[in-house]
This record gives structure tokens, sequence and C-alpha cells, in this order.
């Protein structure tokens, strides 16, 4: 099977792996201990969250803390429910888990477009009372970077706070430095599934989502796993290192994947994107026959995170693309540990499988 799916999730890191074992907590040994406990082993453990926890705040601006949650998911509800804002103005292609909250929030939430190559305009105009602005780094469908500093800077000059979901983005580039919130998970940067963070803006208040013992700086209360914090930190700081090595080899990765797929469309911005995700159509391509052709390979037809609801996607919709255009497209991701052969072999059985359908 070749893996071509990085924005769904990545393969873990040997390093975070390695960081987690300790504390997995078997019989006879003290990582099972609490973090929250204030016995020795409880305090051990807390001191390896610790640990994580400056690892994972190194990723992100400085000036704020790092709060560790469940996901991206529940980082992003968080933020938004928290804020206490009433109005909201989210981007056309942000995950669902902005969008559904927002609407959940805010049932006359200001959807922002984009362009058609997936950008949303500087210079846009909120809608008056807005109080939280959320605009994702670089999008999980198409990988467009957003131009989120821009968008900050507008925000607070509007009275708004500002989220960013910067999920595909930790770890691969500089983050928005003058965001007030922003979400990222763990096994997008090739650590653990269970674990994301909340970064928030030192003098910014939020109201806890999850009540009960207040373990998390009184913001998410229930117990942390500091073996799923241990790999999470391990992940961020082997991300932070690498970061430059793993950009120069997704540049490579890219052009051959575009030099194989040349007949492709591009679905968004040629310039500014992730060069990790390539999103392409082909008119007239039945991706769900393409998909059973070519079982051999992982990749998507989309976002993995609304699979199988047989909707067209949001994103591409957005971009202007009809529905027929949109349910033409796939998606390929790779990063840190695609092989390069691989992926030349897979490229070219996508094409050979897309001109079987006579395309």
């Amino acid at each position: 099977m070749i893996y071509l799916d990085y924005q769904a999730t990545t393969p873990l890191a040997p390093e975070a792996r390695e960081a987690m074992l300790p504390w997995l907590g078997g019989p006879g040994t003290a990582g099972f201990a609490n973090p929250h406990s204030p016995h020795r082993p409880g305090r051990v453990a807390a001191a390896a969250v610790e640990v994580a926890r400056e690892q994972v705040a190194a990723l992100l601006p400085p000036g704020g803390r790092v709060v560790f949650t469940s996901g991206a998911t529940e980082a992003i509800n968080l933020a938004m429910a928290g804020s206490g804002a009433s109005r909201f103005a989210v981007s056309a292609i942000e995950h669902a888990a902005v969008l559904d909250t927002a609407q959940a929030l805010d049932p006359a939430v200001q959807i922002l477009p984009v362009d058609g190559d997936g950008l949303v305009d500087p210079q846009v105009e909120w809608a008056k009372g807005t109080g939280l602005v959320a605009v994702m780094q670089v999008n999980n469908e198409i990988g467009t970077i957003q131009p989120v500093e821009a968008l900050a800077e507008r925000a607070h000059e509007a009275g708004a706070l500002f989220l960013c979901d910067a999920v595909q983005g930790a770890g691969k580039l500089a983050p928005p430095g003058n965001a007030d919130i922003i979400a990222i998970s763990a096994h997008k940067l090739y650590g653990p599934k269970g674990i994301g963070a909340l970064w928030v803006r030192d003098g910014l208040d939020l109201k806890p989502l999850i009540h009960g013992g207040g373990q998390e700086q009184g913001l998410r209360s229930g117990t942390l796993s500091p073996a799923l914090c241990a790999g999470f930190g391990a992940a961020a700081a082997l991300a932070k290192e690498r970061m430059d090595a793993d950009a120069a080899m997704v540049e490579g990765l890219w052009q051959q994947a575009r030099d194989k797929l040349s007949r492709w469309t591009l679905n968004g911005s040629a310039t500014r994107r992730w060069h990790g995700n390539l999103n392409v159509r082909l008119e007239g391509l039945d991706v769900a026959r393409l998909m059973s052709d070519l079982r051999d390979l992982a990749f998507s037809a989309g976002s993995a995170c609304a699979s199988g609801s047989g909707r067209p996607s949001h994103v591409l919709r957005a971009l202007g693309l009809s529905d027929k255009a949109a349910k033409a497209s796939i998606r390929l991701g790779f990063g840190r540990y695609s092989d390069p052969g691989e992926l030349e072999d897979a490229c070219a059985k996508i094409d050979a499988a897309a001109a079987a359908q006579g395309v």
C-alpha cells in the first residue's frame, strides 16, 4: 500500500513513539501515575507534561499559553464558544469544526468568500458587531495558504478576535504571529492521535467548555495523558528541528507529482500553497471507479473529515467549480516519510487508470 493521504493523518514519528513508551505505564513501572496527583510519581508525570507543553509552545508565537485538548476540533470549539463572541465571520473553506461550530453559535454567521485561487481577500469587510473572525492558515483540502496575518490585523481594527486553525500549517510554516487563538493537532505533524492544543494569547480569558476538576489551567477538565503529551511534544520538537529539511523534501515530491500528472488541472492557487497537498481534477473522471481500480493506493477524493457524505466538496464549490468538476477531483498528500519511487509509481498508476476511463 502506498500512502498518499497526509492531510488526513501523518505516520507517527519513531521519535514520538519512543517518547511515549515510558508513560504508557505497565505494571511495575511509574509511568502510569496521574499527572494531577501530588505524590512523587504524579509530580514526575506532571513534569513530563510540562516539558511537552514547552516543546509544543516552541512551534507557536511567544506571549501565549498552550492548553492541551483531545484534538483540534475540541480546541476550536473551546476557542469559539469560550470567547464569549456572539457574532462570527469565517471563511467559506474552513474545516467543518469551524463552520459547524460558528453556525451553532451564530445562525447568522458571515461566510467570507474566496476567489478562484481559494484565497480570502485581505480587504474583506466584517459585519458590524463581529466578535471573532476565523480563517485557517493552510486549507486541508487544497493546501492554499491564507494571508492570515493581514486578516488578523483587519479583525483587530474592527475590534474582533482572530482564531486561526493552523492544523495543516503547524510544524511546516511559521505561525501567524498576531493571531489571538491558534488550534493545532498532534497527528497532523507526525504525533499521536487523540491530542491537540489551543494556543491562547496572554491576557485573553476564555470560558471552559468542559467542566469538572479544572485540571488543564481551569479551561479543560479531565486527566491528561502523559504518553500523548510526550508524543505530541517530541513530534513538535522534531518538526521544528526538521522544518527546512521537510520543506525541501516536500518541494521535490511536489515537482515530481506535478510532472507526472501534468495534464491534470490544479485546484487552488499555484503559488500560495503548501506543496505537500496536491489537489487536481480531470474532466469526466469517475473518482469512485478510480479509487476502486487503485486499491493499493491510499488517497482521497476530498476531505477525509466528510468522507462518505456523497456531497461535492464545499471547498471546491467555493472556488467556483461545478459539482461535476468537484467530483472529478482527487487529493494527494505526501511528506516526511514518503518514498519518491513509490510516489512516481502511484502517479503513473493514477494517470493510467484515468486514461483507461477514456479521460
